[in-house]
Protein backbone atom coordinates (compact mmCIF):
# COMPACT_ATOMS: atom_id res chain seq x y z
CA UNK A 1 0.00 0.00 0.00
CA UNK A 2 2.97 2.39 1.07
CA UNK A 3 4.65 1.60 -2.20
CA UNK A 4 1.53 2.50 -4.11
CA UNK A 5 1.45 5.82 -2.30
CA UNK A 6 4.64 6.91 -3.52
CA UNK A 7 4.22 6.18 -6.78
CA UNK A 8 0.83 8.62 -7.30
CA UNK A 9 1.32 11.48 -9.31
CA UNK A 10 0.84 13.40 -6.10
CA UNK A 11 3.41 11.92 -4.68
CA UNK A 12 5.53 11.71 -7.46
CA UNK A 13 5.31 15.46 -8.20
CA UNK A 14 6.34 16.28 -4.27
CA UNK A 15 9.33 14.21 -4.28
CA UNK A 16 10.44 14.67 -8.18
CA UNK A 17 9.35 18.88 -8.53
CA UNK A 18 12.58 21.13 -8.12
CA UNK A 19 9.66 23.48 -6.15
CA UNK A 20 7.10 21.10 -4.74
CA UNK A 21 9.03 19.36 -1.54
CA UNK A 22 10.26 22.45 -0.26
CA UNK A 23 7.18 24.34 -0.72
CA UNK A 24 5.40 21.92 1.33
CA UNK A 25 8.23 22.25 3.85
CA UNK A 26 7.83 25.28 4.40
CA UNK A 27 3.64 25.42 4.60
CA UNK A 28 4.65 22.32 7.04
CA UNK A 29 6.73 25.02 9.13
CA UNK A 30 4.27 27.21 9.53
CA UNK A 31 1.87 25.28 10.35
CA UNK A 32 4.08 24.27 13.20
CA UNK A 33 4.87 27.80 14.37
CA UNK A 34 1.08 28.42 13.98
CA UNK A 35 -0.26 25.51 16.25
CA UNK A 36 3.25 24.99 19.00
CA UNK A 37 3.36 28.56 18.81
CA UNK A 38 -0.28 29.09 20.26
CA UNK A 39 -0.56 26.34 22.12
CA UNK A 40 2.80 26.69 24.10
CA UNK A 41 2.17 30.01 24.70
CA UNK A 42 -1.34 28.79 26.51
CA UNK A 43 0.71 25.66 28.16
CA UNK A 44 2.75 28.16 29.75
CA UNK A 45 0.01 30.44 30.95
CA UNK A 46 -1.99 27.63 32.42
CA UNK A 47 1.58 26.71 34.37
CA UNK A 48 1.12 30.46 35.65
CA UNK A 49 3.81 32.51 33.52
CA UNK A 50 2.26 35.76 31.46
CA UNK A 51 -0.02 36.19 34.69
CA UNK A 52 -1.37 39.42 33.11
CA UNK A 53 -2.69 37.41 30.50
CA UNK A 54 -6.11 35.97 31.05
CA UNK A 55 -6.61 32.32 30.08
CA UNK A 56 -9.62 33.21 28.45
CA UNK A 57 -7.79 35.04 25.84
CA UNK A 58 -6.09 32.38 24.06
CA UNK A 59 -10.06 30.97 23.20
CA UNK A 60 -10.21 33.06 20.19
CA UNK A 61 -6.62 31.90 19.00
CA UNK A 62 -7.65 28.62 19.03
CA UNK A 63 -9.27 29.30 15.86
CA UNK A 64 -5.70 29.85 14.21
CA UNK A 65 -4.24 26.97 16.34
CA UNK A 66 -6.44 24.72 14.25
CA UNK A 67 -5.63 26.24 11.58
CA UNK A 68 -2.04 26.07 11.60
CA UNK A 69 -2.69 22.21 12.42
CA UNK A 70 -4.85 21.97 9.50
CA UNK A 71 -1.91 23.54 7.33
CA UNK A 72 0.78 21.13 9.14
CA UNK A 73 -1.30 17.90 8.66
CA UNK A 74 -2.00 18.86 4.95
CA UNK A 75 1.32 19.75 4.11
CA UNK A 76 2.56 16.29 6.30
CA UNK A 77 0.66 14.00 3.75
CA UNK A 78 1.62 15.34 0.78
CA UNK A 79 5.23 14.96 2.24
CA UNK A 80 4.48 11.70 3.59
CA UNK A 81 3.36 10.25 0.12
CA UNK A 82 6.76 10.85 -1.37
CA UNK A 83 8.91 8.76 1.19
CA UNK A 84 5.96 6.67 2.85
CA UNK A 85 7.61 3.26 2.79
CA UNK A 86 10.86 4.92 4.62
CA UNK A 87 8.49 6.96 7.17
CA UNK A 88 6.18 4.12 8.32
CA UNK A 89 9.51 2.11 9.41
CA UNK A 90 10.71 5.50 10.82
CA UNK A 91 10.60 4.89 15.06
CA UNK A 92 10.99 8.92 15.26
CA UNK A 93 8.17 9.89 12.58
CA UNK A 94 5.89 7.19 14.49
CA UNK A 95 6.81 8.76 17.84
CA UNK A 96 6.23 12.07 16.39
CA UNK A 97 2.94 11.35 14.85
CA UNK A 98 1.52 9.49 18.36
CA UNK A 99 2.86 12.87 19.84
CA UNK A 100 0.77 14.74 17.54
CA UNK A 101 -2.55 13.22 17.70
CA UNK A 102 -2.56 12.94 21.90
CA UNK A 103 -1.64 16.80 21.46
CA UNK A 104 -4.60 17.14 19.60
CA UNK A 105 -6.80 15.51 22.18
CA UNK A 106 -5.11 17.05 24.98
CA UNK A 107 -5.38 20.60 22.84
CA UNK A 108 -9.44 20.15 22.84
CA UNK A 109 -9.45 18.82 26.48
CA UNK A 110 -8.23 22.21 27.03
CA UNK A 111 -9.83 24.75 24.59
CA UNK A 112 -13.71 22.74 26.27
CA UNK A 113 -12.35 23.51 29.51
CA UNK A 114 -11.23 26.81 29.18
CA UNK A 115 -14.56 27.64 27.16
CA UNK A 116 -16.65 26.33 30.19
CA UNK A 117 -13.98 28.62 32.45
CA UNK A 118 -12.27 25.85 34.68
CA UNK A 119 -9.73 26.42 36.45
CA UNK A 120 -6.50 27.20 35.54
CA UNK A 121 -4.95 24.93 38.69
CA UNK A 122 -7.04 22.20 37.33
CA UNK A 123 -5.22 22.03 34.12
CA UNK A 124 -1.71 22.18 35.54
CA UNK A 125 -1.30 18.50 34.34
CA UNK A 126 -2.57 18.32 31.04
CA UNK A 127 -0.63 21.75 30.06
CA UNK A 128 2.63 20.00 31.53
CA UNK A 129 1.76 16.90 29.14
CA UNK A 130 0.44 18.57 26.00
CA UNK A 131 3.82 21.03 26.31
CA UNK A 132 5.94 17.99 27.21
CA UNK A 133 3.71 16.33 23.41
CA UNK A 134 4.85 19.38 21.47
CA UNK A 135 8.35 19.42 21.96
CA UNK A 136 8.68 15.70 21.46
CA UNK A 137 6.33 15.84 18.26
CA UNK A 138 9.11 18.55 17.03
CA UNK A 139 12.08 16.90 18.23
CA UNK A 140 11.04 13.55 16.70
CA UNK A 141 10.10 15.15 13.36
CA UNK A 142 13.50 16.31 13.15
CA UNK A 143 15.07 13.09 14.09
CA UNK A 144 13.13 11.44 10.88
CA UNK A 145 15.36 13.19 8.80
CA UNK A 146 18.70 11.74 10.38
CA UNK A 147 17.85 8.24 11.72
Amino acid sequence: MFEWLENTSVALWVGESLWAYPFMLSLHVIGLAIVVGILSMLDLRLLGSFKGIRTESFLPLMKFAWLGFLVNATSGVFLFTSQATTFVQSKPFLIKIACIFVGAILTKVIQNKLSKSASDGSMKGIAVVSLLLWLVAITAGRLTAYI
